[in-house]
């Protein structure tokens, strides 16, 4: 097969055969793939080695940032952890000084060690519920246990103060001891001949005499409710304990307090004299419990529970 080119120009022809025709066109089309393969090779290498400058200019700019980053935060962990150990100590001495403290607590109150045992852990419990799957870390699971103990040592301690403070006030107005700081006992609570007419009468409480003007004291705390002169008692001091108990002093030459006085035990309320219906220097001792005069005997003798 043959193909005549005519030239408009020139005016004649040219015969080409096909094999010829196909050798000339694989000449231009593997031209034109070399020409396009070697522009794209070039115009793709320029481009991604302007891409690989740019991402690893900015990748090294990220990474000096979280390496700072990284370093601040080492940093204030550190400083953070530091601060926790120091915490951690002071703690641990507060426990310490707490434990201590609860139990010589316990041993002047004469307390049972069980009811007050500081040297064992509180003892917990309740159901099983659903865990976090979170950890913490041991120093701050430290902190927690630790803060646990010291709650409940303080616990403890606040209420053995307050049983302590129950028994100090208990002790302060319990009844007991004589009312004075010397002299001796002159006649007994019950029936007894009258030293004025000789008859049998009843005697509501103890006669102790001794020197006049010598001091009469208070057996137990309390506040005063009376402080006067009535009749037969001469001048007289009535203190109320607030636990049932009243007490009396009578017969004195001189009161040392007023009405709505606050006194402590041992504190001296008179002086001992012979006023009223008084052959001499003595006080008179009643004690009152719930409005009834009892033997003032059973409270002299009383021992006082520290």
């Amino acid at each position: 097969m043959n193909i005549i080119l005519v030239s408009r120009r020139y005016g004649h022809s040219r015969t080409l055969s096909l094999p010829a025709l196909l050798v000339l066109l694989s000449l231009v089309l593997a031209v034109i793939a070399f020409s396009g393969i070697g522009l794209y090779q070039w115009v793709g290498k320029s481009e991604t080695s302007l891409l690989d400058g740019e991402a690893i200019s900015a990748w090294q700019q990220r990474l000096t940032q979280q390496s700072s980053e990284i370093d601040r935060t080492r940093a204030y962990t550190e400083d953070q952890i530091r601060a926790l150990t120091v915490k951690l100590a002071e703690l641990q001495a507060r426990l310490t000084r707490l434990d201590a403290m609860g139990e010589r607590l316990v041993e002047i109150a004469n307390l049972e060690g069980g009811e007050f045992d500081f040297s064992l852990p509180p003892a917990v419990g309740g159901p099983e519920s659903q865990s976090a799957d979170f950890n913490p870390p041991d120093f701050v699971r430290a902190l927690d246990e630790l803060s646990a103990l010291i709650e409940n040592r303080e616990q403890q301690l606040q209420v053995l103060n307050a049983l302590m403070g129950d028994r100090q006030i208990q002790s302060a107005t319990f009844v007991a001891g004589r009312p004075i700081e010397r002299g001796w006992l002159s006649s007994r609570y019950g029936y007894r001949n009258d030293p004025f007419t000789g008859r049998l009468t009843w005697h509501n409480g103890i006669d102790f005499a001794g020197p006049e003007g010598s001091n009469v004291i208070a057996v137990a705390s309390g506040i005063v409710t009376s402080a006067e002169r009535r009749g037969g008692y001469g001048y007289l001091v009535d203190i109320n304990h607030s636990n049932g108990y009243v007490t009396r002093y009578a017969h004195a030459k001189e009161l040392l307090v007023d009405v709505g006085d606050i006194v402590k035990k041992g504190d001296v309320i008179a002086l001992m004299g012979s006023t009223g219906r008084s052959t001499g220097p003595h006080v008179h001792f009643e004690v009152h419990y719930r409005g009834e005069a009892v033997d003032p005997a059973e409270y002299i003798h009383r021992v006082v529970h520290n």
